[in-house]
Parts: C-alpha cells; sequence; structure tokens
C-alpha cells in the first residue's frame, strides 16, 4: 500500500479574475529585461540571449500584508508583468507562444539585494538573495480572453503613494512571446508555470511598513504591506 508518510502541502494558488483558483507550478524570472535597469545593475542591454532564474512556487502569494524577510539589509522592490500559462511545451516557436499563456497579471520581485550582491561577487548562485520566502507578491490573475495579449502600456511601481519605476511594455528588450520561447528551449514549460517578465529602471530598498502598489495599464493591479 502507498501512503503519504505526512499529509502534503496544499497547493500555491492565485486568485482569477472571474472565478476560479490558479494553481502554481513554478515560477521563472528574467533578469534586466529593459535596457536602462540592464545599464542601472552594470548589465548590457543588448546582450543576447536572455538568462533566468527561478523561485519556489511557495514562495508566491498574494496576501495584502507581506513579512519583511530576515538576514538582511537591503531588500528591494522590482515590479513586473507575470505571465501565467495554461498550457505547456518545449521548443515553441515563438508566433505560437501566445496559445500557450493563461493570463497575466503583476507582480513585485522582492530581492534581498546585499545577499545578491555578494552571491554574484563570489560567482554563487542568488537563490538566497532571490527565492525566499514571500519573496513573489502578486495580484490577481486576468485571462487573456478577458484582457487579450498586452504588448504595450505603462507599468508602474509606487512605495507609500510614491511613483518609483515607470515604463512601457514596449520597452521590454524580449517581448513575452520571445521569452516563452527561449525559455521552452531550456526546460518544458506547463500550465501553472509563472514567468516574471523583467523590472524596469528605479529599482530600490523598502523598509517595514512601505505600502507597495504595481499596476500595469490594462492588465491589473496589486498592493502590499511589508510587516
Amino acid at each position: 500500500m502507498t501512503f503519504f508518510v505526512f499529509p502534503p502541502p496544499a497547493p500555491t494558488v492565485l486568485p482569477v479574475s472571474g472565478g476560479g483558483l490558479f494553481p502554481v507550478r513554478r515560477v521563472f524570472c528574467v533578469g534586466q529585461n529593459y535596457a536602462e535597469h540592464a545599464r542601472e545593475m552594470g548589465g548590457d542591454p543588448n546582450r543576447d540571449p536572455p538568462f533566468f532564474f527561478t523561485k519556489p512556487a511557495d514562495a508566491v502569494t498574494c496576501a495584502p500584508r507581506v513579512a519583511f524577510p530576515p538576514m538582511t539589509e537591503r531588500l528591494d522592490y522590482e515590479g513586473e508583468l507575470v505571465v501565467a500559462l495554461g498550457t505547456g511545451g518545449s521548443s515553441i516557436a515563438v508566433d505560437k507562444a501566445q496559445e500557450y499563456i493563461f493570463g497575466y497579471t503583476v507582480g513585485c520581485d522582492l530581492t534581498r539585494r546585499d545577499l545578491q550582491a555578494v552571491a554574484k561577487k563570489a560567482g554563487r548562485p542568488w537563490d538566497m538573495g532571490k527565492g525566499f520566502d514571500f519573496s513573489a507578491a502578486v495580484g490577481v490573475v486576468h485571462p487573456a480572453t478577458e484582457i487579450g495579449h498586452p504588448t504595450e502600456g505603462t507599468i508602474r511601481l509606487a512605495v507609500n503613494g510614491v511613483e518609483k519605476q515607470k515604463s512601457d511594455l514596449s520597452q521590454m528588450t524580449w517581448s513575452v512571446a520571445e521569452i516563452i520561447a527561449h525559455l521552452s528551449t531550456y526546460v518544458t514549460v506547463a500550465r501553472g508555470d509563472l514567468i516574471f517578465t523583467g523590472t524596469p529602471s528605479g529599482v530600490g530598498p523598502l523598509a517595514r511598513g512601505d505600502t507597495v502598489e504595481v499596476s500595469v495599464t490594462g492588465v491589473t493591479s496589486h498592493l502590499f504591506t511589508l510587516v
């Protein structure tokens, strides 16, 4: 007889506009996908191909209150468009990539910048700087059948009502379709996967008590407070 030695954890889910829950499988993130952000981080805005890092599924939270993480003195915000996949595959063609998308939302890629900087300098993985508990604050998923497939629109992040990041989706170095196509050459993507598509310039620090709002015109907005 096969049995679990202890009850399996509940799946990570996100609310879907219009009803239902989106079960999260994996979380992929694209690094430096806006030219000005690549420059501010000391990168090359014209490099090719894109690079990816991951967060665990249980790092995702849509809660209105997010715990400030331990082991950091520099927690940064990074506002992003997030893609939610509804089906999967490998070696996906760019012109077919939209067919794999269930919907879109917004997210904040919370980053322990001090830990990330130490890891970069030492040539070590970024996991503890990027993949910690509740490091992916994400909003309600809006199906593509509701909002279409945005290729332009203002992406904005504000802290305590003060605008910190502002750009347009049209300024992404790699489009959503190109991101999906390229990622699918490395791994087989699947329904339930989330893809953070990169952040504009203007990243900066957060403190306990700060309220963060991420929005993309025509998609949605998400508000949370660090506690």
